[in-house]
């Protein structure tokens, strides 16, 4: 469903400037943004995959991951195809870079009402643009996120990333929390194996954080290629910098897409990088894709007592000791996270 991609100009020479991602596309008629779903046609950019999801599911909020955001609760869960970014070990490749690869736009009719609808049918209290990178269905998600927040959901963007400015202060009307990937702190990985940059990344965490939408961030450990004790604490003196207050997911890689031939992540490289983390200063480290309870659930930054217990597959057993404001019942420290 092609549909006016308002977040563009058209620039002196004709060329349609796309301000949703730091691309930048500069497009003539009849070419594609590196995503592959913004067009120009008669003279403007289109989104081609507004209204048409490819990936629609209720799951719990904590799998995005989000697990200082309305802990227990369930995300209605909605994606496309497409993306700006080409990362060789991207989980979701078969709808991320469906039209680069099958030069096609498909997707089930799903308009921005009937999302929400069937949001609050289905229970959940947060709406997530996931599964792909949502900034490439900027004006898809924009609509929904509006009408989401005048029913009383929140939203979340789980994201590589790749927002400009322009469209971070649009999106922090009505974007809650974001998920935001930090997959390197090389540049030369970004461009080499995401088809990206590293400084975008860096620019929109700070920015989205100053806007004031909860930020939680998301590295996948690759052996070999960013898990070096140097990159690791890199990125953790950025989110220190930031707010030590950001959790940060520490994920397990297992082999897929492009990158068959590395190795899965070992349990010993995580509990490595939550190690750096803590000694940087981070107050709320987590790991993910292995079974390891102790270090998936959430410690009071202040008495150091359990007060989020996770256990099993991401959030299917979740228990919370913390009220609705996120009050520690130890020491009453006020934890930091969307609660309510």
């Amino acid at each position: 469903m092609s549909s006016p991609a308002w977040l563009s100009k058209k620039l002196s020479n004709n060329k349609i400037i796309c301000q949703a991602c730091a691309h930048a596309c500069k497009l003539d008629e009849g070419e594609y943004g590196i995503c592959g779903v913004r067009k120009v046609e008669n003279g403007a950019l289109k989104l081609l995959v507004y209204g048409l999801a490819a990936a629609v599911n209720v799951d719990p909020v904590e799998k995005k991951p989000m697990f200082h955001f309305l802990p227990q609760s369930r995300a209605f869960s909605v994606g496309t195809i497409g993306c700006n970014l080409s990362c060789q070990f991207c989980q979701n490749y078969d709808i991320s870079q469906y039209p680069k690869e099958h030069h096609e736009i498909v997707g089930q009719k799903l308009p921005p009402e009937h999302i929400v609808k069937l949001a609050i049918e289905n229970n959940c209290q947060s709406i997530a643009y996931t599964y792909n990178e949502p900034i490439v269905f900027f004006e898809y998600t924009y609509d929904t996120a509006k009408i989401a927040h005048k029913k009383g959901l929140k939203n979340i963007y789980v994201t590589s990333g790749y927002e400009t400015h322009k469209a971070l202060d649009l999106l922090a009307l009505y974007i809650d929390g974001m998920n935001i990937d930090i997959k390197s702190f090389s540049d030369n990985f970004y461009k080499e194996i995401c088809g990206a940059r590293l400084k975008p990344v860096l620019e929109c965490v700070k920015y989205a954080h100053d806007k004031g939408i909860w930020i939680e961030i998301t590295t996948l450990l690759i052996p070999g290629r960013n898990d070096s004790d140097e990159e690791i604490r890199e990125i953790a003196k950025f989110i220190a910098s930031v707010d030590t207050s950001i959790p940060w997911h520490l994920s397990a890689f297992h082999p897929t897409y492009k990158m068959l031939d590395a190795p899965r992540t070992p349990a010993s490289t995580l509990l490595r990088a939550y190690n750096i983390g803590k000694e940087e200063g981070l107050k709320y480290l987590y790991v993910g894709n292995i079974d390891d309870q102790d270090h998936e659930s959430t410690y009071c930054p202040q008495c150091s007592k359990k007060v989020i217990n996770r256990q099993g597959h991401i959030g299917q057993y979740v228990t919370s000791e913390l009220d609705e404001n996120g009050i520690c019942p130890y020491c009453h420290y006020a934890l930091e996270g969307v609660w309510n």
